[in-house]
């Protein structure tokens, strides 16, 4: 069986930055009221006027992580797409991606599992390559929540913690015994599932009931958050996922070198580095610029704290997530 290990990756952002004083252009808010609760300072929201979509960011994002692979768009034998906001309720973004890089025709997986997209894409990723059926499988996390946020003080408990962006990942074959993706651990629990929600549009509620409706007091098309209950959960189930991975490869929490915890608030990710006793170069936080990116924000972390020559040459590096469904998990990796 082979391993399969990051060989390259790749982030983008929009430009446009929507500081925590913008928002008080439209509801009632305060820089200080948001930071204390998120640690969000900014977002980056898409400007109309670009052309920036879930799909258009997630290949703009995969492009780097190609050319940083050293591979060009002809050696990518797959795509795992992981978005809660594609571009369209159906194709996925991964079809889109495919076109817009101009691959051969390749197959394309869309994954739906929102906090935790990049962490289940990963997975799925790591067993296609660990069984022999592909070599080079291009891993994307793409969000495009701005479109999709009620814009108000009604609104405002939600709106002000998403931003929109995109990740992606080139995970290759490998022959190297004890390096790459040593495991990969995923859970869900569905009886939560409306405690962090979007439940419109759905078969529920189809295309003659909204028409016949328009409602504009209808708030089912506007994600909803049980914050308090959330954070709760999460804090309990990153550790778990963490310490399982830790286990299931006789680790301890010590010999974590990074920490890559999905950025939802940055109060819920020093609650976890405090639990395991790490140091500040030992988890990468970059939520304060991006906000919440969702099944982008470990991809985007990951590259970033690459970037900076965070993460070294035989490195644990841990990547966790947990998010709507419930859903979470984690994956290790020694650089």
């Amino acid at each position: 069986m082979y391993n399969s290990k990051i060989t390259g990756l790749g982030y983008y952002v929009p430009e446009n930055v929507v500081t925590n004083n913008d928002l008080k252009e439209f509801m009632e808010t305060s820089d200080e009221w948001i930071q204390e609760r998120t640690g969000i300072k900014e977002r980056r929201w898409i400007d109309p006027k670009t052309g920036d979509t879930t799909a258009v960011m997630g290949a703009k994002a995969a492009k780097i992580a190609i050319e940083r692979a050293g591979l060009t768009k002809d050696d990518i034998d797959f795509i795992v797409f992981a978005t809660l906001s594609p571009d369209m309720y159906f194709p996925g973004g991964g079809v889109q991606v495919q076109d817009l890089l101009d691959m051969p025709t390749i197959g394309a997986l869309d994954v739906r599992n929102q906090c935790s997209g990049f962490i289940y894409a990963m997975s799925v990723a790591d067993q296609f390559i660990k069984t022999g059926m592909y070599k080079n499988i291009l891993v994307i996390g793409a969000e495009n929540h701005s479109g999709g946020l009620e814009k108000s003080t009604r609104g405002r408990g939600v709106t002000v913690i998403f931003g929109d962006g995109a990740g992606a990942a080139v995970l290759s074959r490998t022959e190297e015994k004890g390096k790459g993706i040593l495991s990969s651990h995923l859970h869900s629990e569905g009886k939560h599932a409306k405690e962090l929600v979007l439940e419109g549009p759905s078969t529920q509620r189809w295309v003659p009931e909204i028409m016949e409706n328009n409602d504009p007091n209808d708030t089912s098309y506007y994600p909803y958050m049980n914050g308090q209950f959330v954070f709760k959960h999460a804090i309990g189930r990153f550790s778990e996922a963490i310490v399982e991975g830790l286990e299931a490869n006789n680790l301890q929490k010590e010999d974590i070198d990074m920490l890559i915890p999905h950025q939802a608030n940055l109060r819920i990710a020093q609650f976890i580095q405090k639990k395991f006793q790490l140091s500040d170069d030992n988890v990468y936080n970059n939520i304060m610029k991006y906000g919440n990116t969702t099944a982008a924000s470990v991809i985007i972390a990951l590259t970033e704290a690459w970037e900076k020559g965070k993460i070294k040459d035989n490195d644990l590096v841990v990547l966790a997530a947990f998010g709507s469904g419930f859903t979470w998990g984690s994956v290790i990796i020694r650089w």
